[in-house]
């Protein structure tokens, strides 16, 4: 089942750690400058079931999911 959700990246709490890119490399990147990036056409997660996983792992909380 897909779940549709809505993930919000924070470019000015992110401080590039990747932590998001490592618990979910199908959804998150990073951007040329080190900070995060959802990856094209993933904008909803893909259903990915690492996507709150990854935005826990994010050591500043600039990652927020909800779903809608």
């Amino acid at each position: 089942m897909h779940i549709d959700r809505d993930i919000d990246i924070d470019r000015d709490v992110c401080i590039g750690a990747g932590q998001c890119a490592m618990a979910a490399p199908g959804v998150f990147s990073q951007d040329d400058d080190g900070f995060s990036t959802l990856l094209p056409g993933r904008e909803d997660g893909g259903g990915d079931p690492m996507v709150r996983e990854a935005a826990r792992a994010c050591p500043v909380g600039a990652i927020t999911v909800s779903e809608s």
